[in-house]
């Protein structure tokens, strides 16, 4: 669907330039009590005391360097990094939610009925749009945000694992996506999982972005132009180097922006996500007092009697394989075997790191659980499903007790302050759509047609000067119909009426008007989408456009139903 101006407009005059496109040893003999109690500290300390974990490994391709990993952050955390500029990287893995994501959406289950038992929490993406960035309906969520399939994994000490995701998909080499050469032949597993969110039609993208349309993005892009509280070590380099091509230049020696670069630049960041300064490394370390008696109790739990570290290995706490832990049928999520194809893999989903867990809103691969009580109460009984579970998953028979030294040690004695207080190294900029500005804002009532539906409208995209990706949709509509979208420098006063129908914008101050047919059949079925570009031009900033929808419909008063009116101040 393409829009033609019904009023003449000049691209690259003022608001006319908008453009249309497209992660206990051996006992201890009686003695006094304070002797007793001293060595009862030391052997628990040495019976669990692996060496100190230090920064993750980097393939010899992409060695970290300073102004790549700054880069590697200001990309995580630009919004703009979307095809409608609503989410970053850092979206779905904050800090503060131990490195996963505080928003969750239902998927339907094998039932196909939501809310239901079998239901799936993943982290909302995009609304779904099509290959040339217009709004499409998802047969799911419809014209709300899609939502990831499974729940976000956290990428707190995603840097030790060999593979990525919770299946494993993101392999250890990493293939350059624009080449198809190798660009990491071991160890680049963080390369690998940093691409697949950008060009994903759920998560990121649109459906078919390709890598030359981010690249070129970025390209007319400033950097986290949508952010506010920047990080010293971010506002230090954008004053330096305030856009993407020199951000590159100084990371890479030229300012060519790759999918490559984005990759090693992300992977060089991430790596710097360790959070080594827990209650337990403290007394790992020799502090017999930085865990409580109830937390030491609960490690000795965690490596005896609930047989947690068999798998969630002392130190990084994982020991990076796959298992299925008869958390679901495997039949409904096949998890490794999708990547391997080998039927032993059937469900087996990734052992993630058990550090800064406590901070989760949301657990396992499905986000079923939402504490870390439902998560010990899960291993107690043994698991739920039998098919192909894991030989180390038994009836534990915890009593209450062991149950919440259990949880407070994994809560408490594994949780890295810096990360829950997202200080250094675990420090973020603030996301736009955390900011709760208000613009774009939706105004006034709309006017209903045919079925008695009311056109409704989308607004999302935050209207930043230079944004690639400006765009707002129109839904419920009558399918197959001329819509128009009337953008005006004005609103139109309170209780305005057009032939009975209710105006939103001043119909005299019109700047330009766009015509659509749109897509769909029937009553309620159609949908639009106005795309253009916003241009880099400060003295736009601080104009306000307002906006509305004119759908044609004999049924509706006047000929016309109308959505309500779209506000956008740009900035």
């Amino acid at each position: 669907m393409h829009d033609a101006p019904l009023a003449p407009f000049t691209p690259r005059v003022p608001l006319a330039q908008l453009r249309l496109r497209r992660r206990v040893g051996r006992r201890i003999a009686r003695r006094s009590a304070l002797v007793l109690a001293a060595l009862a500290v030391a052997v628990v300390a040495a019976r669990h005391a692996p060496a100190q974990i230090g920064p993750p490994p980097a393939p010899p391709e992409n060695p970290v360097t300073p102004a790549k990993a700054v880069l590697g952050k200001i990309l995580f955390w630009d919004e703009q990094l979307a095809s409608d500029n609503t989410v970053s990287c850092g979206t779905c893995h904050r800090p503060a939610q131990g490195g996963g994501d505080l928003r969750f959406v239902a998927n339907p289950g094998p039932d196909g009925i939501r809310p239901s038992p079998d239901d799936l929490f993943g982290s909302p993406g995009v609304i779904r749009s099509d290959a040339v960035n217009e709004y499409e309906p998802d047969p799911v969520h419809g014209f709300l945000p899609q939502a990831t399939a499974r729940n976000a994994q956290t990428n707190l000490m995603a840097g030790f694992h060999h593979e990525l995701f919770w299946d494993g998909r993101a392999a250890s080499t990493f293939v350059d996506p624009q080449t198809g050469l190798v660009a990491v032949a071991s160890g680049g597993a963080l390369e690998s999982q940093s691409l697949a969110p950008i060009v994903s039609s759920v998560e990121m993208g649109h459906a078919g972005r390709d890598w030359s349309e981010v690249t070129t993005k970025l390209a007319l892009s400033h950097p986290l132009a949508l952010a506010a509280n920047l990080p010293a070590d971010v506002a230090a380099a954008l004053a330096v180097d305030p856009s993407y091509a020199e951000l590159f230049d100084a990371a890479f020696g030229d300012p060519a922006i790759t999918a490559a670069r984005i990759a090693f630049a992300l992977a060089s960041y991430q790596r710097s996500f360790v959070p080594d300064q827990t209650a337990w490394d403290a007394f790992n370390a020799g502090n017999s007092a930085a865990l409580t008696p109830r937390q030491q109790n609960g490690l000795n739990l965690f490596t005896g009697k609930a047989g947690c570290g068999n798998c969630h290995v002392l130190g990084l706490f994982t020991d990076d394989t796959f298992r299925n832990i008869g958390l679901r049928d495997p039949a409904t999520d096949p998890g490794r075997q999708a990547v391997t194809g080998n039927f032993a893999d059937r469900g087996k989903m990734k052992v993630p790191s058990l550090r800064n867990a406590g901070l989760r809103r949301r657990f396992m691969h499905s986000g079923q659980f939402v504490d870390l009580n439902q998560v010990v109460g899960f291993y107690d009984r043994g698991g739920d499903f039998a098919d192909n579970r894991d030989p180390l998953i038994v009836p534990l028979r915890l009593t209450p007790g062991e149950r919440d030294a259990l949880v407070d040690f994994v809560a408490n004695g594994l949780t890295d302050g810096r990360a829950a207080q997202e200080v250094a190294p675990f420090d973020r900029p603030l996301l736009y759509a955390e900011r709760n500005l208000g613009n774009p804002s939706l105004f006034g009532r709309g006017s209903r047609g045919a079925g008695g539906f009311e056109p409704r409208a989308i607004a999302v995209t935050p209207p930043n000067i230079g944004n690639w990706d400006f765009k707002f949709g129109l839904f419920e509509a009558r399918g197959n119909s001329v819509a128009l979208a009337i953008l005006s420098l004005a609103a139109a006063p309170p209780g305005t009426l057009f032939k009975g129908i209710p105006i939103n914008v001043d119909l005299s101050q019109i700047a330009y008007v766009g015509t659509f047919v749109t897509a769909g059949a029937g009553a309620g079925n159609g949908h639009a989408t106005f795309v253009g570009e916003l241009p880099d031009d400060p003295t736009l900033i601080g104009l306000e456009l307002f906006a509305e929808w004119f759908v044609a419909d004999p049924l509706a008063r006047g000929g016309f139903a109308t959505s309500a009116g779209i506000e956008f101040d740009l900035f």
